[in-house]
């Protein structure tokens, strides 16, 4: 059997449990109204193979496995975590900066149009969403520029739930969603004029390839802009407590290795990409950190709409909602296994945290690469 029949059964499989786990008329539903309408029985499958990797290990050979079963996992991690992110966060699923008086929202979309700025993305440009969530910043992004956005997700739930948002916005005409794996690109070479990724090639189990395919797929010219989640050149693998803080984040997010950003970087280069920014976004010194919103900490709350985001992902609003659904858990209402999923998100979270305060971590390493033209390729 080849690899192109194996990726047909893998994705017709994916397509198939997703259905079974979500439902019809998935993509109307959000948070808790989608926890709830899940089938039982496919959820406890769900958070079985994403968790199955996550056993407390951090040796190589546990590292492999989870680098080896990249696809799978990421696919079945989105299928669980999706409506708790959407609940707390929104349907954009990423960090961002804040300015002081500067509210979440705007602050999200501050952060996806300064991306695009740096992309230079253009109105009519065809651009390449890598990892595109539930469309969050595809829409914000084609609204902000007037470009065409295809994103590219591997996980079925969440196209069906970008498409149904886009033409709830109006927006299905300049927007399309398509599942695919960003290890193995279907698209046609020098397809796009631009291509981003926000927060999403930490998934990749080997980051010189994933920007392979995004060389490949990019116009002579043409710029990748990236924020990727790294470890910083402060984080030292053998240290058994920066370790701990890796593991925690590769747990709770769903990530089969974190790497730091020398390796980011020189993949770039290894691609023949020419680096026009390379700049940690986190480490400007901001009065109101990235990681605020999951601090627990009132006194950065910057404006009264806040209040409720804010603690949907503190610290005591995320205890609120793992003891909330651990009970309707145990009543039979929640799918069994919600609770696992919640207390891994909580790991993640103090993860986060840890590595922000202690800059090991940065989910805003902005890259910029630009392909060359196809002259300076050949000289």
């Amino acid at each position: 059997m080849t690899d192109t029949d194996n990726d047909s059964q893998l994705r017709q499989r994916q397509a198939e449990f997703s259905k079974e786990l979500h439902g019809e008329g998935a993509a109307s539903r959000s948070g808790f109204s989608a926890l709830l309408a899940k089938d039982k029985t496919a959820q406890r499958e769900a958070v079985s193979k994403y968790l199955k990797h996550w056993d407390g290990l951090t040796d190589k050979e546990a590292e492999e496995r989870r680098l080896e079963d990249y696809n799978e996992s990421t696919h079945s991690y989105y299928n669980v975590v999706t409506d708790f992110y959407e609940y707390g966060w929104g349907s954009s699923f990423h960090f961002c900066r804040f300015y002081k008086g500067e509210n979440f929202y705007a602050a999200m979309a501050r952060h996806e149009h300064y991306l695009a700025y740096a992309a230079g993305i253009q109105q009519g440009d065809l651009v390449l969403d890598v990892g595109c969530g539930v469309g969050g910043p595809a829409r914000e992004i084609s609204r902000f520029t007037n470009c065409n956005v295809i994103g590219l997700n591997n996980n079925d739930y969440q196209i069906e739930k970008a498409k149904y948002y886009a033409k709830k916005a109006g927006l299905q005409d300049k927007l399309d969603f398509v599942k695919g794996d960003f290890m193995h690109m279907e698209f046609e070479p020098e397809t796009f004029d631009k291509v981003y990724a926000i927060e999403a090639t930490c998934h990749a189990p080997n980051l010189e390839k994933c920007y392979k395919e995004i060389y490949k797929v990019l116009k002579p010219g043409g710029k990748f802009a990236v924020y990727e989640w790294v470890m910083t050149s402060q984080y030292d693998e053998t240290n058994e407590a920066h370790r701990k803080i890796a593991y925690e984040i590769e747990l709770g997010d769903g990530i089969p290795k974190m790497f730091k950003v020398d390796t980011a970087r020189q993949a770039l280069e290894n691609c023949g990409f020419k680096v026009l920014v390379d700049e940690d976004l986190a480490a400007k010194g901001d009065e109101v950190p990235w990681y605020y919103p999951l601090t627990g900490e009132w006194k950065y709350v910057q404006t009264i709409a806040d209040i409720g985001t804010f603690f949907r992902t503190s610290y005591l609003g995320r205890k609120v909602t793992s003891t909330m659904v651990s009970l309707m858990e145990r009543f039979g209402i929640a799918p069994e296994g919600s609770s696992k999923v919640t207390a891994a998100l909580e790991e993640a979270a103090v993860g986060l945290v840890a590595g922000g305060r202690e800059h090991l971590f940065t989910p805003m390493m902005l890259f910029v690469a630009q392909k060359p033209m196809n002259d300076e390729q050949e000289s």
